[in-house]
């Protein structure tokens, strides 16, 4: 079995509960009339319009592109809401073109207490976003500082040269704002090249991140370690193809706040649109 698979395989086998897709939206077409009083909504029920020409779809199926929620467990009065504004005017079959809006929803009075809007963040093309979701494992940064994450997805559809990678943003509570800490650090991906019946070289890299003891500027430093796998497959003398595993390689980074934000180790940066 090639790398590629294993990895795939690897990945939904240890799907943490704290980052798994959650559907808590509830009442979607409420929560959106409340964030946006002068969206207009659709005759079918299933999307809104902001003037000029953004959308903001309630459900978009499997795709990523409609309304995500989830309740966050360190302050379970509070729900978490990603809103992909598309702007429709822009978009087209080859991609999309928007932003996300972050909220944080008092789940009692269902009133929106912060909001932070993302520009960009829902744009893609070849390389298409396959999945937006929240992570809520626990960021501790500081005692009585808990981060949630935002996860997003993208990948190719290319079958010689594959392509995916899955980045994550960490998010506080500071006062009466929402704050961006860490924009963008890669946690998952694969790629490589091959002849798309065998032959090929892939790898496949995964990191984890936990908080240190030690601080700077108020916050805990982070270590993340990158474990890295590569796969050279080929056919055997029957035409059989067979993985050709090379030994995996760990590195470990320390990404220390900055007093504004956790700078992403360069070898770490999103590759993608």
């Amino acid at each position: 079995m090639l790398l590629r698979t294993l990895f795939l395989g690897l990945a939904a086998a240890t799907l943490s509960p704290a980052w798994a897709v959650a559907d808590d939206c509830g009442d979607a077409a409420a929560l959106v009339q409340q964030a946006y009083p002068k969206a207009r909504k659709s005759a079918d029920g299933t999307s809104f319009t902001l003037e000029p020409h953004f959308s903001i779809a309630l459900t978009d199926g499997d795709t990523p592109f409609g309304l995500s929620c989830k309740i966050w467990p360190a302050h379970d009065d509070l729900l978490l809401v990603a809103v992909p504004l598309i702007d429709s005017a822009q978009s087209s079959d080859d991609g999309h073109v928007g932003d996300i809006e972050l909220l944080v929803v008092d789940r009692n009075s269902q009133r929106v207490r912060l909001r932070l809007l993302q520009p960009g963040l829902i744009t893609d093309d070849a390389i298409a976003i396959r999945k937006v979701e929240f992570d809520t494992g626990r960021y501790r940064l500081a005692p009585g500082v808990m981060a949630f994450g935002l996860r997003i997805e993208i990948a190719n559809h290319s079958q010689a040269n594959p392509f995916s990678e899955t980045d994550l943003r960490l998010y506080v509570l500071a006062g009466d704002a929402l704050r961006l800490v860490l924009d963008g650090l890669v946690v998952a991906g694969n790629g490589g090249e091959g002849d798309t019946n065998c032959a090929g070289s892939f790898r496949s890299t995964e990191v984890s991140l936990a908080m240190s003891p030690t601080s700077h500027h108020g916050y805990h430093d982070m270590v993340a370690l990158e474990r890295t796998q590569t796969d050279d497959p080929s056919p055997d003398k029957d035409g059989e193809c067979q993985s050709h595993p090379g030994k995996p390689v760990k590195r470990t980074y320390r990404p220390r706040y900055d007093g504004n934000r956790y700078p992403v180790p360069e070898a770490l940066k999103v590759m993608g649109p």
